[in-house]
C-alpha cells in the first residue's frame, strides 16, 4: 500500500465522484442527500449518480451500474442496503476504483452475526483487492477547500485544522461549531466502525499534511493501541493533538459497543496514553472547540505568569481562581507598570495591580491599549486576560459607546506575541445577554482573538496550551 500522504488525496480533493444508491424518488438521507449537499455547496468535479433503474435527477444521468460509467471515478460514496456493499466492493475492484466510502450502516455495530460477517467481507475484499475503505457506518472525508463538503459546516470554512472522528454528528457539530466563531477547517474524515481505515492510518496523513497545524480526534476505540501510541508521542512534538476519548464511563463504553461496534479500553490505559504522549486531553464539545481555537489563534506561551485586566472585585477574585486552578501565577506587576497604575486608577472603589480592578478598561479602549502595552512589556506577564462585560441597565452604562472595534483594532495592529484572550461571561438565564455575548464572542473570534464565556473556560484552554508548550503532562 502506498503511503497515506500521496494515496489519501483523491478522498479529500476527487475530481470525479460516484454515489452509488441515489434515490430516484423522494429526498432521502443517504444517496440522494449527498448528492443534493455537493450541488448546494458548488462541488466542482463530475458527479455520477448511480442506481439499477437509471433515469435523470438534478439535470444528472444516473448509470445503472459502476461499470457502464464512462471513466473511473476518484472516489465512491456507497449508500446502499448493507447486504449490498461487498458486491458493490467487487464492481469497484473490476474497475480500478479504489478509494471508497462506505456510509451504510448495519455491520458489526449491531452486535448480530450477519452485520459481523458482512464486515469481515468488507476487510477481506479490501485486503484482496488493495481497497481504501473509510467506514463502514460514517460520514466519510470533509473537505472545504475542495467544496467535498456534503455534510459538517456547509460551504464550509478553510483554515488549519483536521479532524479524525468516529462519530459523524460529533464532528459535523464541531465543523459547524469553528465555522461560527472563523476556524476553517482543511480537512476532516468520519470513519465510523473503521473495517479497513482506522484513526492511524488518518494520523500519519494529517502529520505530513503541512496545511494541518492543528489535529484533533474523537475516539471510542482503536485497532492497534502501540501504533497510535508510537505515532502520537513522535507527532505531538511538533503538531498539538487534542483528543477527546469516548466511552470514559461504564454506561458510555456500552454505548460505544453499539454505535461504532468498538471496544473502549479502560480508563487507566488512556490516563497513561495522555501522560506517555502529551496529547492533549478534552471531555466535551465546548472544550474541544476552546482548546482548539486556543492552539489555533494564540503564540506559544513563555511562562505561566497571567495579568488579569477587568473590574469588579468579585470577577477579579474568580478569574483569579479559575486561572490558578489551571496552574497559572497571579503575579506582582514590574514597579513601571504599578507606577502607571498608581497615577491613573482610584484609590476608592478599584485595585491597581493584579488582577486589575478599573472600570475604565471597559469603556475607554485608549485606556485598555495603555494597560495591555504595560503587560506586554512587563517580564512577569506571559498570558494576558481581559475581561470583557457587555454594557446594560445594571451597570449604569447601557447607552455607553461600544468600545469593541476599537479594540479589535488595536490588537489587530498590534498582533501581540503573549497569548491574549477575552473573557464575555454570559452564564445565567438572561436570554438577551446569552444572543449578545454569542455575538461579542464571534466578533473577537473571527478578527483572531479567542473570547470565552466563562473565566473557567479561558483558563481551561490557555491551561492546556501552556502545559503542551512546556511539556508538562
Amino acid at each position: 500500500m502506498n503511503s497515506p500522504s500521496t494515496d489519501f488525496d483523491k478522498f479529500f480533493n476527487p475530481t470525479r465522484i460516484a454515489i452509488v444508491g441515489v434515490s430516484t424518488g423522494d429526498y432521502k438521507f443517504g444517496g440522494s442527500s449527498f448528492l443534493h449537499k455537493l450541488l448546494d455547496c458548488g462541488y466542482p468535479g463530475k458527479i455520477y449518480p448511480v442506481n439499477p433503474r437509471s433515469g435523470e435527477i438534478k439535470g444528472l444521468k444516473i448509470y445503472p451500474d459502476l461499470i457502464s460509467l464512462p471513466e473511473v471515478p476518484d472516489l465512491a460514496i456507497v449508500c446502499v442496503a448493507a447486504g449490498l456493499v461487498p458486491a458493490i466492493l467487487e464492481a469497484c475492484a473490476r474497475i480500478g476504483l479504489r478509494h471508497i466510502h462506505i456510509m451504510t450502516s448495519g455491520f458489526k455495530e449491531t452486535d448480530e452475526s450477519e452485520g459481523r460477517l458482512l464486515e469481515d467481507r468488507i476487510t477481506a475484499l479490501a485486503a484482496a483487492h488493495d481497497l481504501r475503505i473509510i467506514g463502514p457506518n460514517c460520514m466519510g472525508p470533509y473537505c472545504p477547500s475542495s467544496k467535498l463538503t456534503a455534510w459538517g459546516a456547509i460551504p464550509g470554512l478553510t483554515g488549519s485544522v483536521g479532524i479524525i472522528s468516529q462519530s459523524g454528528g460529533l464532528t459535523q457539530r464541531l465543523t459547524e461549531y469553528l465555522a461560527s466563531l472563523g476556524i476553517g477547517v482543511n480537512k476532516a474524515v468520519s470513519f465510523g466502525n473503521a473495517a479497513v481505515l482506522d484513526s492511524t492510518d488518518f494520523l500519519e496523513y494529517m502529520a505530513a499534511d503541512d496545511g494541518i497545524q492543528v489535529i484533533v480526534m474523537y475516539l471510542e476505540s482503536v485497532k492497534d493501541a502501540r501504533k497510535l501510541l508510537r505515532m502520537a508521542q513522535s507527532i505531538s512534538r511538533s503538531k498539538p493533538i487534542i483528543l477527546w476519548k469516548g466511552g470514559d464511563s461504564r454506561a458510555g463504553a456500552a454505548t460505544a459497543v453499539s454505535h461504532t461496534g468498538a471496544l473502549a479500553g479502560s480508563q487507566e490505559i488512556w490516563t497513561a496514553f495522555y501522560r506517555q504522549t502529551g496529547v492533549i486531553r478534552v471531555q466535551s464539545l465546548n472544550e474541544w472547540a476552546d482548546t482548539i481555537m486556543a492552539f489555533s489563534l494564540l503564540p506559544a506561551p513563555r511562562g505561566n505568569g497571567v495579568f488579569i485586566i477587568g473590574g469588579g472585585g468579585g470577577n477579579s477574585v474568580t478569574i483569579s481562581d479559575a486561572f490558578s486552578r489551571q496552574g497559572f501565577e497571579v503575579p506582582p506587576l514590574s514597579e513601571d507598570t504599578m507606577n502607571f497604575l498608581r497615577r491613573s486608577v482610584p484609590t476608592a472603589g478599584s485595585i491597581a495591580g493584579n488582577p486589575l480592578d478599573m472600570w475604565r478598561t471597559f469603556t475607554d479602549s485608549v485606556y485598555l491599549a495603555e494597560i495591555l502595552e504595560l503587560g506586554y512589556q512587563d517580564p512577569a506577564i506571559s498570558n494576558i486576560v481581559i475581561d470583557h462585560l457587555i454594557a446594560r441597565k445594571a451597570f449604569h452604562f447601557a447607552n455607553a459607546l461600544d468600545p469593541t472595534p476599537q479594540v479589535i483594532d488595536y490588537l489587530t495592529r498590534r498582533q501581540p506575541a503573549k497569548p491574549t484572550v477575552l473573557t464575555i461571561d454570559t452564564d445565567g438565564g438572561d436570554s438577551e445577554l446569552a444572543v449578545a455575548g454569542v455575538r461579542l464572542r464571534t466578533r473577537f473570534c473571527r478578527a483572531g482573538f479567542p473570547a470565552y464565556p466563562s473565566a473557567d473556560r479561558a483558563a481551561r484552554a490557555l491551561g492546556h496550551l501552556y502545559r503542551y508548550h512546556a511539556k508538562i503532562p
